[in-house]
This record gives C-alpha cells, sequence and structure tokens, in this order.
C-alpha cells in the first residue's frame, strides 16, 4: 500500500503557528523525519521558494541544475549552484527536488559555510538523476515539476493529501482512494525552464484550490487554466488527469492552436 499522505511535520502545539504559517527565509532547513519517511512527505512548500529561489530562478543556474548529477559533489563542484545553495529558499526548493526526483533511502548531505544539510529522496520519479553522470531530462523536468507544484501548500499548515498521477510510482490502491476521495486538481508545468512554467486546473466540482492559491485563484502563484475536464485528457481509473495543458478546450471542445500538452501531471487528492 503505498500512500502519499502529505503532512507538514510541525513542532508542539505551543510553536505550531510559528514553524508552519507566515514561513520565513530560511523555513525550509528543517528535517522531517527520516522514521516516517516512507509514508509521509512535506507539502510545505511557500510561494517564495518557488517564485524567489536562487537556483531555479535563474536560467544559468536552472541549467546547470538540470545538467549535471542530482548529487552532494555535483551540486558543490558546479559555482552556480553551489553558490545558489547558500539560499535558504533554493535549499528549501532543494529538498522538493530531491524527495520527487529520487527514491526512497536515496540521502546526500550538502556543507553550506560549514553548516551540513540533509536531502532526501522520497517519490524516486527519475532516480537515474541521482546517478554519477546523471542529468535530468525532459520527461524528468516534467514529472519532477508537476510533483513540486503540487506540494505548494499556502498557509504551510499540515495538510494529509494523495498524490496520484499516470505512473507507477504515483499508483494507489482502493484503501488510498477510499481515504482520499476529494479531487482537488492537477499540476504540471517546468519549474527549470528559462521563465518557469506553473499550471493547475480545477477538479470540476470544485471551484477553488485554496491549499494552493488561498481564497483567490486571481492571485495564485499558479497559472489555473480553468477545469481539468477542460484542459487534460479523461481520468484514469485512480480518478488521475492525464496529459494536461496550458490552455482550456473552447465552447467546441478544441484546444486553441499552439497548446502544449504535458505528460507529467499530478493529480492530488484530499481526506
Amino acid at each position: 500500500m503505498k500512500y502519499r499522505s502529505v503532512l507538514v511535520l510541525c513542532p508542539a502545539l505551543a510553536t505550531s503557528l510559528a514553524a508552519c504559517v507566515g514561513l520565513q527565509e530560511g523555513e525550509g532547513d528543517y528535517d522531517i523525519g527520516a522514521a516516517e519517511q516512507d509514508v509521509l512527505i512535506d507539502n510545505a512548500l511557500t510561494s517564495n521558494a518557488l517564485t524567489s529561489n536562487a537556483l531555479t530562478s535563474n536560467a544559468l543556474t536552472s541549467n546547470a541544475l538540470t545538467s549535471n548529477a542530482l548529487t552532494s559533489n555535483a551540486l558543490t563542484s558546479n559555482a552556480l549552484t553551489s553558490n545558489a545553495l547558500r539560499d535558504p529558499l533554493a535549499r528549501q526548493l532543494l529538498r522538493y527536488v530531491v524527495s520527487c526526483a529520487l527514491a526512497a533511502g536515496a540521502h546526500f548531505d550538502i556543507n553550506v559555510d560549514g553548516v551540513v544539510y540533509g536531502f532526501d529522496g522520497e517519490l524516486g520519479l527519475h532516480k537515474k538523476w541521482g546517478d554519477s553522470g546523471g542529468s535530468c531530462d525532459n520527461a524528468c523536468k516534467a514529472w519532477v515539476s508537476a510533483c513540486v507544484l503540487s506540494r505548494i501548500n499556502y498557509l504551510g499548515i499540515a495538510t494529509p493529501i494523495s498524490m496520484r498521477g499516470n505512473r507507477g510510482e504515483l499508483s494507489s490502491d482502493s484503501a488510498e482512494r477510499i481515504a482520499y476521495p476529494t479531487r482537488e486538481g492537477a499540476y504540471y508545468g517546468n519549474i527549470f525552464a528559462s521563465s518557469p512554467i506553473y499550471y493547475a486546473c480545477v477538479s470540476p466540482e470544485n471551484t477553488s484550490i485554496e491549499r494552493v492559491c488561498g481564497s483567490s485563484l486571481d492571485d495564485c502563484v499558479l497559472k489555473v487554466v480553468g477545469t481539468c475536464r477542460d484542459a487534460c485528457d479523461k481520468p484514469q481509473s485512480d480518478g488521475s488527469y492525464p496529459n494536461c495543458r496550458d490552455h482550456a478546450r473552447d465552447s467546441y471542445g478544441k484546444f486553441p492552436s499552439g497548446t502544449i500538452s504535458y505528460s507529467g501531471s499530478v493529480t492530488i487528492f484530499l481526506k
């Protein structure tokens, strides 16, 4: 049974609001608990860490990240990525990238100005990126981006989620589907592009995705293109939407000319 219930592991109640809401610089530098890594992953990625980090906001640095292995040696031996990781927001984003790309049990440490930070794999959507000489190709970029984008949390509070998609690593059984029946929406794009691309679509039965966008879609860090019924292929047996696009179908059921499809699409379900 492969649960991808996603929780922010916060300190005791007395300090939980300070730790989980209004996350500040350095928020990403915490240990989410290796003992529970097999069933729990963290979904408190902040909007600032996605949009303002030094690792992917610069095209040259982003290219250096994806063109080289996702290992401590590769990251620290390259001046661009090494310097970028001095940024706490970059380290926060890297945690999610590593968690999405590498498999459970994979781990490496990075020394930044005398402080050691650990990074753990979890889902294994592109395990080869962590091999010596590895890199992140277009398929890797699509799946890792979708996984990272689905883990944004507007408030940073604990929110259990089920992550599903057209990958064996994202399979779900009947117990998980019963426990997490409410489809939220799908996430896709390319966070590594020279001009990063962040997309989402809303499940047809919903009008908002408050976990990610807050109370209004207008100010969402992601571009919400419409309903997943209008933006993606028909849902699979697990309810997830494959091949979502950067534009929704028009009133005739057609996609506009030049519409781009993303094979890496992750659908989130809630309790």
